[in-house]
């Protein structure tokens, strides 16, 4: 029998309790009510938006990652968000001919492979695998390399090949779009979410991140990172103490910090690496106002993108609210006595539950009993317990992700969890690299191995469903894997 109330762990929204209503209302009262504020607010926007807004992040992310010397402000680009700046950094910086493929962490966030769909590049996503230390960057360097040995035969192959004038030259030649000079095309773009991944919730290690880049350096490639759950963490094991202490900077730098310094800066006035930021996370996912971090040359071209050529910055009015609570500090109270309390007792309330009801029927944490990464390990090159018992072990992001006993597929628990449980739940095939498409003669070819399904894995997401349903959604999940497992051995 199906049970009437739902109970929805899947929906990768923050509950509306954490919503910071008094701090944004502060915010639209001041824009608001002073003209001065509040006509720019309503009229077109800068291209790269609004200077004080964008000095505010830059000096919001100097404080939390502490990057060898402080971020400027000319690093910094207003976007629409996360989403939106992924499709608009794809219009500047790829070209459907002359960029060979776009290469996802697998298990990838599902949705931005309609994004890459959409720039032209069906057929031509490519999973790279994570290991302990997050993505597998031998795996990616093998594909690199078959991708660009293909496009040097195809060259060979219609007898355009000029050893004088050079690949680069020849490639660009072919390329859709006119060259421009705010505009750098790359031959490959890596999409990656770096720290809590989305579904996996692994944290790359620094080695990993610095290795990464040097690989985008040799190959020309353009790494997109989305650093959207950066600051949702907090201790791993739940504190004895009144009071808990929540981390105040970043477990590790971001990879455009990397690019920034590592062997002596990036190799072009563009650089190889862009940090996607949003405030949705933080504020809610209707607040469509991010960032963009990259060296200035990347940020101005960014800016340069039709869109806000014609429009204005997007975003020009929310972003002024978003000014207001950077500049109050408001924000970074919310996060701290708000965001990473509630997050911090509803990981902890969820990871209870599934201890509790499905580690016994065989169901296992990939990243440990609770992603219990320190920051001296991630730091040091490990992402997995490596300090099960280790001061500073840090969890975070929005979700668990859960290898399901061997013989079940995803999908089917996922339907059969609707149907029969009122149990919304994420199937980890959601999460593959869909390679759908007719590809290409340069970005196809054999010699690949099929990407994994996932269907051995099912996501939870604690952000948005009603704490107290946890332990009678994790409960839900157990009954229908035993009986599950009752009929496959029957």
């Amino acid at each position: 029998m199906k049970s009437e109330m739902q109970i929805n762990l899947l929906r990768g929204w923050p509950n509306p309790s954490l919503h910071p209503m008094p701090a944004l209302s502060s915010a639209a009262t001041a824009i608001l009510s002073n003209p001065l504020l509040s006509t720019p607010a309503l009229n077109y926007g800068p291209d790269d938006g609004d200077p004080s807004l964008r000095a505010e992040i830059a000096r919001w992310l100097s404080d939390f990652y502490s990057p060898p010397s402080p971020v400027p402000a000319s690093r910094i680009c207003i976007t629409g968000g996360a989403s939106q700046n992924l499709a608009c950094l794809l219009q500047v910086f790829s070209d459907p001919l002359y960029t060979k493929n776009v290469w996802m962490v697998a298990p990838t966030y599902h949705l931005a492979c309609r994004i890459f769909d959409d720039a032209g590049f069906a057929g031509r996503l490519r999973g790279v695998r994570e290991d302990e230390e997050g993505l597998d960057v031998a795996e990616l360097e093998t594909g690199l390399e078959r991708s660009e040995e293909r496009t040097r035969a195809e060259w060979k192959r219609v007898g355009d090949w000029n050893r004088n004038q050079g690949e680069e030259n020849l490639e660009l030649r072919c390329a859709f779009k006119p060259s421009r000079p705010w505009r750098k095309l790359y031959k490959h773009i890596i999409y990656t979410t770096p720290t809590f991944s989305n579904p996996s919730t692994k944290i790359m290690s620094l080695r990993r991140r610095e290795e990464l880049v040097r690989l985008a350096r040799k190959y020309d490639a353009l790494i997109i990172s989305d650093d959207v759950y950066d600051h949702l963490q907090w201790p791993a094991f739940p504190s004895v103490s009144a009071k808990e202490k929540y981390p105040h900077k970043a477990v590790v730098s971001r990879i455009v910090d990397v690019d920034r310094y590592l062997d002596g800066g990036p190799s072009g006035e563009f650089g190889n690496a862009v940090s996607n930021g949003s405030f949705s996370k933080l504020i809610g996912p209707g607040c469509r106002v991010g960032w963009a971090e990259g060296t200035e040359k990347l940020v101005y071209g960014l800016s340069q993108v039709g869109s806000s050529r014609s429009g204005g910055c997007p975003s020009q009015f929310t972003s002024t609210f978003i000014r207001e609570l950077l500049a109050s500090n408001a924000l970074k109270t919310h996060i701290r006595t708000i965001l990473q309390p509630a997050y911090s007792k509803r990981y902890h309330t969820l990871t209870t539950a599934v201890q509790k009801h499905l580690v016994p029927l065989g169901v296992s944490l990939p990243t440990g009993p609770a992603n219990e990464t320190s920051t001296d390990a991630v730091r040091n090159g490990s992402t997995i317990s490596a300090c099960t018992n280790g001061k500073g072990a840090i969890a975070g992001g929005y979700f668990l992700w859960l290898r399901l006993p061997p013989g079940l597929r995803a999908s089917d628990l996922a339907k059969k969890a609707h149907e029969e449980e009122n149990l919304i739940i994420a199937n980890g095939s959601l999460f593959k690299v869909v390679r759908e498409g007719p590809g290409d003669g340069n970005g196809d070819g054999g010699g690949e191995k099929e990407p994994e399904d996932f269907e051995g894995f099912v996501r939870l997401c604690f952000a948005w469903e009603e704490e107290e349903k946890f332990d009678e959604g994790a409960a839900r999940l157990a009954r229908l894997i035993r009986r599950e497992m009752h009929r496959a051995d029957s």
